[in-house]
Order: structure tokens, then sequence, then C-alpha cells
């Protein structure tokens, strides 16, 4: 039986892999975390593993495969790097699958990385949200905690992540999204928000509902840009699977 492995633990991994179960095509699902192997759910036909994997265990998962999708989010360079070596290593076929960008609003400031954005954001005044993750929190600690706010999912991790970059239990937001553009603008207003901070995670990650809000509430937006990529579309990955898969 032909072996397929997708590294996913994103909307389009997911979405992806059910519409292949739903062929008769198994796979095998890596996500990174036990959040994302609960959002990925149980599905007939696929095999779903969790664990943050290095270069070495990637290629022992990716022995005798015919093919790999990496799923992985678009911030996720050094996964996406790591996949891609190993299917180099491993002898396998690597496909990325992409997710569509989003455009930005004309007034949107954008930065390279997040200690491009806490720069950009040393130059003005006002609260500022964070909405990229807990893990690039410690960055924006020179800003100071008083003036930051941090929308994390509400796990230990992001807590910790929160309290050691010196954000008041009273800033923090622990939600799971995606949010509505009308619950975003709430937190905006509820907070006084001049600059959010976000990436863009297109639409699984809610950037439209994020830009509305922003414009509505009078905050404007700090965007974190994408590493550059090459890779296909979902339609071309899919296509490709069915062929490499077929019988």
């Amino acid at each position: 039986m032909k072996k397929l492995v997708i590294f996913g633990g994103t909307t389009e991994g997911r979405e992806l892999s059910c519409a292949l179960a739903a062929e008769g095509i198994r796979a095998t699902v890596w996500v990174a975390t036990p959040y994302g192997s609960a959002q990925q759910g149980r599905t007939e036909g696929l095999t779903v593993c969790t664990g943050r994997l290095d270069r070495p265990r990637m290629e022992e998962v990716l022995t005798g495969a015919a093919l790999c999708v990496d799923a992985t989010h678009p911030y996720a360079v050094e996964a996406s790097a790591n996949i891609r070596a190993a299917c180099a290593g491993a002898g396998v076929e690597y496909l990325r699958l992409l997710r569509p960008a989003s455009p930005l609003p004309p007034d949107a400031l954008d930065a390279p990385d997040a200690s491009g954005a806490v720069r950009l954001l040393e130059q003005t005044q006002g609260p500022v949200l964070v909405a990229t993750g807990a893990k690039e929190l410690a960055a924006f600690a020179p800003l100071g905690g008083e003036r930051l706010y941090a929308r994390v999912l509400p796990t230990h991790a992001s807590l910790d992540a929160c309290a050691a970059a010196g954000i008041p239990a009273g800033h923090i937001i622990a939600m799971q999204g995606p949010f509505s553009a009308a619950l975003n603008r709430a937190m905006l207003e509820q907070y006084g928000i001049r600059w959010l901070v976000t990436k863009d995670g297109g639409a699984p990650g809610g950037f439209a509902e994020k830009a509305d809000a922003a414009r509505a509430a009078g905050a404007r937006l700090v965007v974190i840009r994408r590493p550059r990529e090459a890779g296909a579309s979902y339609q071309a990955v899919l296509t490709r699977c069915r062929e490499v898969m077929a019988p």
C-alpha cells in the first residue's frame, strides 16, 4: 500500500486530509501539539500522530512514503525547511501547500518580523494588541507590559509566555479563534487599542475580520510579512495526491 504523509495542524491541512480520506485515500497526519490533534479530530482512514519532530526523526517517518505534503502554517519557516530537507534525505516527493495571501489595507504598517514591528511601534503611542501567537511575545517586552495586550490560546504555555513578557493578567485575552469582525472590534474598543499586531494568516486566520475591525475601531494594523516560499494551491496539491496515490 502506498504511503502518504501530511504535516498539518492547519485548516487547509485538515481539509486536504479529510477530502482524501473521503475518497478512500489513507494518510498519516503529523501535528505538532495536542491542540492540533484535537482540531484534526478522528476520521476513518487517517492516522493522526502528535509531536515536534527533528529532521532525522522526520526522515524515519518518511521512509517508504510515496509523497509528503507540507501543510504547516505559512510562518512555520523552520518546520518547512526541516520537512524539505527530510524529504530530500529520504528520497520522497515534497509538496508545499500554500495558503493564499491577503491584501493589506492601505494604511497598514508592515514589518519583516516581530523585532521589526517593535521598532515601528517604539515611534508610536497608545495601547498595542499583539495577536501573533505566544511565541513572539518576548520580542514585544521592550514596549512595556502596561502598554501591551495579548490575545493568545487558552493554554498554560501561553499564559506563561505572557507573564515572561511582563503582560499584566488584566491585559491577557485567552481565547480560541478565529474571531468575527464584530468580536474583534469589541475587543479593540474595550481596551482602547490603537495598534493591532498580526500576521497574514489569510482566511483561515481571520485576517479580513481583523482588518475590518481595526478600521471600524480606529486602530491600525501592523502586519508581520509572510516569508517568501514556493508551493502549490490546494486544488493542485489535491490533484497530485490523487495521481500519486491512485491504485
